[in-house]
């Protein structure tokens, strides 16, 4: 069939009849198609010979580039698939699938593409290169860098993973290019890439199932046979100095990477679950907590106020939230303003997540009982000048920590409550005398984080009037703000968010506050007289980011639903 277009281009002259020939001869040499054949002897441009093709047999023929493929649409074909195959799906008209192809006459490819997707096909033709530059533009890596080929390579070679330890341990300790180091590698980078804060490695039944979290929320990316889990968990089991024949019992480990030239610390945890061990590789990047003060998102009013409270001499100063709310980012970015020659800070963390050049940290260790309260007393004699508590969790240690702080020292430390005047009530339900809590507490800073509209794709919008009267705008307001949001592109995964900002509730003790918790007065008082003295709420904080145009009335919208 392919004979008939190639003698019209020699009757055409486009090519000699000499020509022809070497274009035969190529295409059994190299086993490649008619056309190909022609781009790699350069006698036809890659966009000439697709438009020919497509004429000849019936095709429309599509320039790709520029154009924007919807994302339930590519989700259709696995990356795998695409850049195997050299195909892209365009668009779906109710049951048919339109794809683009260089080669229309690749029956076997189609036929291939009709059983994985079990739907009809409509084939578009398009040059080879564009559809190659397409796939890369969509799925977003090139093939060295994608997981999904290299899944693929694994797919392709069938290698026989079975599930006794000594072929596990041979497996992952064959040299750098084995199959499974490259692959633990390549998750481990394109989570790094896609700024994950956390990798999730998951047993199933039938498949592994591999997860990012990326800016707070998991993203599926993909999910490797089950014969692989043994080799994948003895592989980082070994890169985190984990012990690889313990299966039943909880396990912890470190990894230290380099990735394009930064250090990363990944924090892994394993968890045995019913169909395997479930892995979680916290990644600990040293570059966000050298964000700064001025970076964390604090208005005006609460930076200076903030500055103020971290420069006193003494007295606790409080951050809360849940976890992942980045409470540890901001009392480390204080840390680091107040890491001075002339003083003295020592830490109590449980586990220690980021090393801080000129300062003393310590590391829990329940196993022998050395845990916060032990450390704290420890500490004293070591004449600090600041000491960070990790955590208070119970009575001992909020004891500790008070009596620290009336002893000239200024303590930072968090708890898990949900907002700035709950903490106060907390402390005095663990047990802990309201005088001391009124004389010590300094201040009470709770904070969560919100997504920042994603730079590259945002754009500005009127609110609806649901959202006007859902969120109380005035005209007022709405004359002076920004309302933005993002439409989605590849640089935020089409989430229209890139990146997350802290918002924060800062409430400074004052006589009237420190008399409230003297008399052990509910947070709900405590919370109402701290509004009078101009404390801002997390949702007050956040709407005012969001008519900056820095998150969107949505984030808002969670976090006041959150209860918050």
């Amino acid at each position: 069939m392919a004979g008939d277009w190639l003698d019209k281009l020699v009757s055409e002259g486009i090519i000699s009849a000499d020509q022809l020939s070497e274009v035969h001869s190529t295409m059994t040499s190299r086993g490649i198609s008619s056309g190909d054949a022609l781009v790699l002897l350069e006698y036809m441009a890659g966009t000439e010979v697709a438009q020919r093709i497509a004429a000849e047999y019936g095709h429309e023929y599509i320039e790709l580039e520029g154009k924007e493929i919807p994302q339930t649409v590519i989700e259709m074909i696995p990356e795998s698939v695409a850049r195997e195959n050299t195909v892209i799906p365009l668009a779906l008209n109710e049951e048919v699938l339109s794809v683009v192809v260089s080669d229309p006459l690749d029956f076997e490819v189609l036929e291939k593409l009709r059983f994985i997707l079990a739907r009809e096909i409509e084939v578009i033709v398009s040059s080879k290169d564009e559809i190659q530059a397409t796939i890369n533009r969509h799925y977003g890596q090139s093939e060295t860098e994608s997981v999904d080929s290299m899944l693929s390579e694994f797919t392709e070679t069938a290698i026989d993973f079975t599930a006794t330890q000594a072929s596990e341990a041979a497996i992952v300790e064959e040299e750098e290019d084995s199959p499974i180091i490259k692959l633990v590698n390549l998750i481990i980078s394109e989570a790094v890439n896609m700024r994950a804060s956390d990798i999730h490695v998951e047993p199933f039944e039938d498949r592994i199932r591999i997860r990012y979290r990326i800016d707070g929320k998991l993203v599926e990316r993909d999910s490797p046979p089950r014969r692989l889990l043994g080799a994948i968990t003895s592989r980082i089991k070994i890169m985190g100095g984990i012990d690889i024949a313990e299966r039943r019992r909880p396990q912890d480990g470190r990894i230290k990477t380099r990735i394009a030239g930064s250090e990363y610390d990944l924090r892994v945890s394993f968890l045995p679950s019913n169909h395997g061990q479930a892995c979680v590789m916290r990644i600990l990047d040293r570059a966000n907590i050298r964000v700064g003060i001025r970076n964390l998102g604090f208005s005006d009013q609460n930076y200076k106020t903030f500055q103020n409270i971290i420069r006193r001499p003494n007295g606790i100063f409080l951050v809360t939230g849940p976890t992942g709310s980045g409470k540890t980012t901001t009392l480390y970015s204080a840390l680091g303003e107040l890491n001075r020659p002339d003083r003295k800070i020592i830490t109590a963390e449980d586990p220690v997540e980021y090393m801080l050049p000129g300062i003393n940290q310590v590391q829990v260790n329940h196993a022998i009982g050395f845990d916060f309260s032990k450390i704290i007393k420890a500490m004293l004699r070591q004449a600090p000048n600041v000491i960070l508590v990790g955590e208070i969790r119970d009575t001992e240690t909020a004891n500790m920590a008070i009596q620290a702080s009336l002893t000239g020292h200024l303590v930072f430390s968090t708890l898990h409550t949900n907002d700035a005047p709950s903490s106060i009530t907390r402390l005095i339900d663990m047990g802990v005398q309201p005088f001391l809590v009124a004389s010590s507490v300094m201040a009470v800073m709770a904070q969560r984080l919100v997504r920042v509209v994603c730079p590259k794709c945002k754009q500005q919008y009127t609110p609806s009037a649901d959202e006007i009267e859902q969120f109380d705008i005035t005209p007022e307001q709405l004359e002076k703000a920004t309302f933005t949001r993002g439409r989605g592109c590849n640089s935020c995964q089409h989430t229209g968010y890139r990146g997350r900002k802290a918002v924060f509730e800062l409430m400074v003790m004052n006589a009237a506050i420190r008399d409230m918790t003297f008399r052990s007065e509910p947070s709900q008082n405590i919370r109402r007289q701290a509004r009078l003295f101009g404390m801002k709420t997390l949702v007050e904080d956040a709407f005012d980011k969001a008519m900056e145009g820095i998150t969107t009335l949505a984030e808002v919208y969670k976090l006041e639903k959150g209860g918050h």
